[in-house]
């Protein structure tokens, strides 16, 4: 741990107000052979207090890879849904005084490097919530399957449609924001049908929607590592519904 953590993990007030802490939260399920190189790297950036990886009860070496790299584990007993992974990370920086958050993927699809800018940014201001986008200048896909860019570009102008704000990359697992955001009453993330892929759109929308935030995106990298069977776990159109059904639900007035 650099000097910096240390003096941010001291508890001093004065510290903490000018450095906040900042809690980098990696779900993952069956990622042995990449969270530990995620870990690892994340750490290396200087740019966070602490790596919580959130185990969705994974059947391979993910648990023990993840904190030989150095990371906190938490271990779900049976596999819930990344939503569900995302909210134990979010639930545990509450608890233990974390004052920022940052979501990334947990199989190596994001670029660590950029989450200093990322940081730079959401520091100006704590109404800030910070979306990662591939689509605007200076960010980029590497090796994206046709199909993948079509979707998500796809969704993107869904969103914007029902939320009259302009999102480029609403698909996209880097976010950022100051945990604060949770205690607001609008925003209900104990519901268990976020427990899936819902979770993620359900918070950029109640984000977008508020007049308390700042919704702002910033331009980051996006890998689509190895064959194309592990470009990404989600299930095509049953999975797709549960990233639009939060966007149709909030809508009509379905859900809260």
């Amino acid at each position: 741990m650099s000097e910096e953590q240390d003096i941010l993990e001291s508890g001093n007030s004065s510290e903490a107000t000018r450095h906040p802490r900042v809690l980098c939260i990696l779900p993952a399920f069956n990622e042995q052979g990449k969270i530990g190189r995620v870990v690892a790297k994340v750490l290396d950036t200087n740019q966070v207090n602490k790596v919580l990886v959130v185990d969705d009860c994974s059947r391979d070496n993910t648990y023990q890879e993840a904190l030989s790299a150095g990371a906190e584990v938490i271990r779900h007993e049976r596999n819930l849904g990344v939503g569900a992974g995302i909210r134990t990370g979010l639930k545990y920086g509450k608890d233990n005084g974390f004052d920022i958050a940052v979501i990334m993927s947990g199989d190596d699809q994001h670029e660590p490097k950029e989450l200093k800018p990322v940081l730079d940014r959401l520091k100006e201001d704590r109404s800030y919530f910070i979306q990662g986008s591939r689509r605007l200048k200076g960010g980029e896909t590497v090796d994206a399957p046709l199909f993948r860019e079509i979707t998500t570009r796809l969704y993107s102008a869904v969103f914007t449609i029902l939320t009259g704000k302009r999102i480029t990359d609403g698909t996209n697992g880097f976010r950022a924001f100051y945990l604060s955001l949770l205690d607001d009453e609008n925003i209900n993330l104990d519901q268990e049908w976020l427990n899936t892929y819902e979770l993620e759109p359900y918070l950029l929308y109640k984000a977008v929607q508020s007049p308390r935030y700042n919704v702002l995106e910033m331009p980051i990298t996006i890998y689509y590592r190895g064959e194309a069977k592990q470009y990404s776990k989600m299930k095509p159109f049953r999975d797709w519904w549960r990233l639009a059904r939060p966007l149709i639900f909030l809508k009509l007035r379905l859900r809260k």
